[in-house]
């Protein structure tokens, strides 16, 4: 039985200012209960597709000019950031947004802001489950908090909100190796357990799509190569110019070299 899609981007382009370009006729599924990968390099329109989805592009003076994005067959395009949290998509920006001087416990409880007036009890312990290290520093100002720390708890605070699509924005970044895997080691179980659908942007290519069940590759604002996480794996492309490894077995950057010629996968 084929899932269905929760969200579904059509061919969108974004301008900001009404001048810079930056998304060209971008097109994305995302099916219910999947981890989806967005990967590819600083600069290529990751966020700015999350921002699409989530609202947060009016603020930052930019729109979306063409195409259409719907979420659980309706259109969203239109809608505040407001009522889209409020339909159950919730995004965790890049750079670990806290509230410094508020303690773990309260930073998760601002989490529960679009449910007011429900116990919020067995949600806290399901976060510090997942996550004991919040509950060893329940009480502690959010500002004394270690990156990997904060990077869990505004994970944890997303998860307050029961989302029914989570946006993650480079959960990694600035994350010492170890923490990194154990950042998305909790991602893929928030997933499995909770049947949390999820789109990862994410330059660490390796690791996003050693979770992800499906992936998308952008470069320059468009998509240019997607299939099946472990398809996506052992792509020439993909392994010499997003991990690092070519054909032969040797690392490689692709700033290194001057021209590619990419082969693509028709799905």
């Amino acid at each position: 039985m084929s899932r269905q899609n929760k969200l579904l981007i059509n061919n969108i382009s974004v301008v900001y200012s009404d001048v810079i370009q930056v998304l060209r006729g971008v097109s994305l599924a995302i099916k219910e209960g999947q981890i989806v990968s967005l990967v590819g390099s600083n600069g290529a329109g990751k966020t700015t597709t999350l921002k699409a989805i989530s609202g947060l592009l009016k603020p930052e003076n930019g729109k979306v000019t063409e195409g259409s994005i719907e979420f659980q067959d309706k259109s969203i395009q239109n809608l505040s950031p407001e009522e889209i949290t409020r339909k159950g998509i919730i995004q965790v920006l890049e750079g670990r947004q806290e509230f410094k001087y508020l303690t773990v416990e309260e930073n998760l409880r601002v989490g529960t802001a679009t449910r007011w007036g429900r116990s919020y009890q067995k949600d806290l312990e399901l976060v510090y489950d997942l996550f004991p290290a919040l509950a060893r520093r329940r009480k502690t100002l959010a500002g004394f908090c270690s990156g990997g720390e904060l990077q869990m708890l505004v994970i944890g605070r997303a998860m307050m909100a029961h989302p029914d699509l989570l946006l993650l924005d480079e959960p990694s970044l600035g994350l010492a190796p170890l923490l990194v895997r154990e950042i998305f080691r909790i991602i893929k179980k928030i997933n499995q357990e909770q049947n949390t659908t999820i789109l990862l942007v994410e330059q660490n290519t390796n690791m996003a799509l050693q979770i992800a069940h499906y992936g998308y590759v952008m470069e320059n604002g468009k998509i240019v190569l997607e299939g099946e996480a472990e398809y996506l794996k052992e792509n020439p492309d993909v392994k010499e110019f997003y991990l690092g490894t070519s054909m032969t077995g040797d690392n490689k950057s692709y700033h290194d070299l001057k021209s590619y010629k990419r082969r693509k996968r028709w799905l």
